[in-house]
């Protein structure tokens, strides 16, 4: 695989297949933050100028990633709970108005919104998971009272990808806001603004990003973004940020309002470095070999003795995630199991989880698949 040896010089008895959760920085990122930090060390901040260019290209990037219409509708949030708590601290909520959300996802997207309790807003959770159409009993929420709906675009343990387009589209006809938590498939598979008509986004960069913790994007449709309250105040959310003397100020117009103060400029360096390799290669064929990369685990692991997968079969519901247990075992021994042996891997929802990513190789999955088989038998034996 192009990149592979390049990029991503795994230690040979590593299997590693927890991009879900976080993942290994290709080489070109490692090599951007120790650039970065030599510089930093040798001449300080001499060549700030360049680090902002660096900055506006990471912007540009991400406008890239989601196919916004341009790079000032791109906010540097600190994680995905922030972008979130500024919609949910942003809006200007009435008693009595809900919000239709998952009633299992992510904490992320369930705690900020059901601490809207005290202001007399009510979250409704739906178990996706437990429904033949998902995306009906979404929709199947949607009353007069309906303010925003909150979804993650794939499910953090299932690993459901729901069909954004249509619930964007109900939302759209219905008045409603469609808020995505993208953590789970930006960097896996496409996301298109344009298609899928949602009024926020929010994704760390951690994940299929391939970037460093402590980075993320926040898009606010631009006909929204005056409307949400501002929460953070300092100096870089101003209009004119580099004018450190005048009395007056008001707001940046562009997405750069949300973001208070100084930027992560360490972190910045290292996401515009990973998603360059993301350009290079192309979201179309990322997601092409990542599906891939997950039919052939789904193969391998569906004709083990007592393996049940999780995972929706449909190639149209899946991004990045396989999840599976095996029958007469504990997920969770399995998955300590599993990590002893270097698999990295995930225990979520009571079961085991994959992730590989598009650069993975055949063979680490087939020696991932070698090493559960023999751990399977050995915890089957009685003791």
């Amino acid at each position: 695989m192009l990149y592979l040896p390049a990029e991503f010089p795994h230690d040979p008895e590593l299997c590693y297949l927890n991009h879900a959760a976080v993942s290994p920085w290709p080489k070109r990122s490692a090599e951007a933050v120790q650039r970065f930090a030599f510089e930093n060390m040798t001449e300080g901040a001499e060549h700030y100028p360049q680090w902002m260019q660096v900055e506006q290209s990471l912007r540009e990037r991400l406008a890239w990633l989601i196919n916004a219409p341009s790079a000032d509708d791109i906010a540097l949030v600190k994680n995905t709970s922030e972008g979130l708590s500024f919609v949910a601290a942003g809006l200007d909520w009435q008693p009595g108005e809900r919000i239709i959300g998952v009633s299992d996802d992510f904490p992320s997207n369930r705690v900020v919104w059901e601490a809207l309790a005290e202001r007399g807003v009510d979250f409704v959770g739906v178990d996706i998971n437990a429904s033949a159409d998902p995306e009906a009993a979404l929709i199947g929420q949607i009353t007069p009272d309906a303010r925003l709906m909150a979804v993650s675009s794939v499910h953090f343990a299932s690993g459901l990808r729901l069909d954004l387009q249509r619930l964007g589209e109900a939302c759209r006809a219905a008045g409603v806001l469609l808020c995505v938590d993208a953590i789970q498939s930006l960097g896996a598979v496409r996301f298109d603004l344009q298609a899928t008509p949602a009024d926020f986004v929010i994704a760390d960069g951690h994940k299929w990003m391939l970037g460093p913790e402590g980075l993320g994007v926040f898009y606010v449709n631009p006909a929204l973004r005056n409307e949400l309250k501002l929460t953070q105040f300092g100096w870089a959310m101003r209009q004119q940020p580099g004018d450190y003397t005048t009395a007056s100020w008001e707001p940046a117009h562009s997405a750069r309002r949300f973001e208070c103060g100084s930027p992560n400029m360490l972190g910045i360096h290292a996401l515009d470095a990973s998603l360059s390799l993301l350009q290079e290669v192309g979201m179309d064929d990322v997601e092409r070999l990542l599906l891939q990369n997950v039919e052939r685990l789904s193969e391998r692991l569906s004709v083990l003795p007592g393996c049940r997968l999780h995972t929706p079969p449909d190639p149209a519901r899946r991004a990045g995630i396989l999840s599976f247990s095996i029958d007469g075992l504990d997920s969770g021994e399995l998955y300590a199991a599993l990590m002893k042996n270097r698999v990295i891997c995930a225990a979520r929802g009571g079961r085991v989880r994959f992730s590989p990513h598009f650069y993975t190789r055949k063979e680490v999955l087939d020696r991932t698949v070698e090493i559960l088989t023999r751990l399977i038998e050995e915890l089957e034996q009685p003791s």
